[in-house]
């Protein structure tokens, strides 16, 4: 038998070409693929939370990716490799070059360099949000007298439960003393800020922030007095804010309004309606209310609604008004269209003869906030708060 001519046959008769083996290719990717996957990563995040990833400390994931987006905003080369990537910006950050110690001092972005404790006190060493978070656990200590203000948490968690109170996002350079706060799902009252550094500026113009040692009281009976600034970045990171409970800054509305004697003199109304519109535009919008001041009743003043482009040429319904005494109405309706601004109804309104007008006292606010606003107004603490129009809560400033 002619070994060869069997081989020649079986090499020529493969008809499932099992007998074509092609060289493996290498899958192994190079550093350049990479750094281009890893990026990807963060790019796909970003899409997803419409947010750059956080040093978030519960979800391991998220802080990798904060990272590795940090590590490469540090890298040059790594951020010119990436440009045709960066599709959402997130590398567009001015790469400071360091050539002198001047330039490591002019460039002290953490505040790592800015100190007021003695040589040897390392607690500022080194300043990462991660180790920010660990000191503010770290550094509680048992508080002696924390029975007092047990009752005011379990106050507080039954209204958060009960929809009285709120949690909002937190915005730096937003701490108030007597607020209270959630980090990391712990509920905590900052109840002293001792201011011992103000703002100010260095000779080469850098801006060194306020800053001073704070009292924290927590729920599971600690306190701490962690630096305002560390206060404010943990919040930052991964914070909320309680707002007030309105039905307790409501009872003080009402009973403004409802010590009145002879001696007070009346001086208008302050109203809030309800559109009866059929309007898509208006009818499906929730919490929408025109607040107004009339000298004459609310009664007399909405008789012809329905062609009043003022009033969205509907009938209105009457939520609520108030006799003012003893003020300007006109006043008090100036500062509550000024407070809710940001949540004006944006719509136009054709009247009878075809002509456009544009309304500006309707208002995407619920009741409650509305009767919290007047409050303040009337105690002049409105100037410590503002109106949150995503949330539909007022907050502190």
């Amino acid at each position: 038998m002619d070994k060869n001519k069997v081989l020649d046959d079986i090499f020529n008769n493969d008809e499932f070409d099992i007998l074509n083996v092609k060289p493996k290719m290498a899958t192994a990717r190079n550093a350049d693929e990479r750094l281009t996957a890893s990026f990807g990563e963060i790019n796909d995040f970003f899409a997803k939370h419409n947010k750059e990833p956080q040093p978030n400390p519960a979800n391991i994931s998220e802080y990798q990716l904060y990272s590795r987006l940090k590590s490469i905003r540090l890298d040059i080369e790594k951020m010119q490799s990436l440009k045709n990537q960066d599709i959402h910006g997130l590398l567009k950050v001015q790469a400071k070059k360091i050539d002198s110690i001047d330039d490591i001092f002019n460039d002290d972005t953490f505040d790592l360099l800015e100190d007021d404790t003695d040589l040897f006190d390392f607690k500022h060493t080194p300043k990462t949000d991660d180790r920010i978070a660990t000191d503010f656990v770290a550094k509680r200590k048992p508080l002696k007298d924390f029975q007092k203000y047990e009752p005011l948490f379990k106050e507080i968690q039954s209204d958060l439960a009960t929809g009285k109170r709120k949690l909002v996002d937190f915005k730096m350079d937003n701490l108030r003393v007597g607020t209270y706060y959630v980090h990391n799902g712990v509920l905590f009252l900052l109840e002293e800020i001792n201011i011992t550094k103000k703002e100010h500026y260095r000779k080469d113009g850098t801006r060194v922030r306020e800053d001073g040692r704070t009292k924290c009281i927590f729920e599971n009976g600690t306190q701490s007095n962690m630096l305002k600034r560390s206060v404010e970045k943990i919040l930052y990171a991964n914070g909320k804010v309680v707002s007030e409970n309105i039905e307790k800054v409501n009872e003080n509305f009402i009973e403004r309004f409802s010590d009145i004697t002879d001696e007070d003199e009346a001086s208008g109304f302050i109203y809030v309606l309800g559109s009866k519109s059929k309007d898509e535009r208006i009818a499906q919008i929730e919490n929408l209310y025109k607040i107004g001041y009339s000298k004459v009743t609310v009664e007399e003043r909405i008789k012809n609604a329905e062609k009043d482009p003022t009033y969205l040429m509907a009938p209105v319904r009457i939520i609520t008004s108030w006799k003012c005494y003893n003020m300007n109405p006109q006043k008090l309706e100036q500062l509550l269209h000024n407070f809710f601004g940001k949540a004006c109804l944006n719509i136009d309104i054709f009247d009878e003869n075809k002509k456009r007008c544009t309304p500006r006292e309707w208002f995407i606010a619920p009741i409650g906030v509305i009767e919290q606003a007047i409050e303040l107004i009337i105690s002049g603490e409105v100037v410590k708060y503002r109106y949150d129009e995503e949330n539909m809560v007022i907050i502190g400033i």
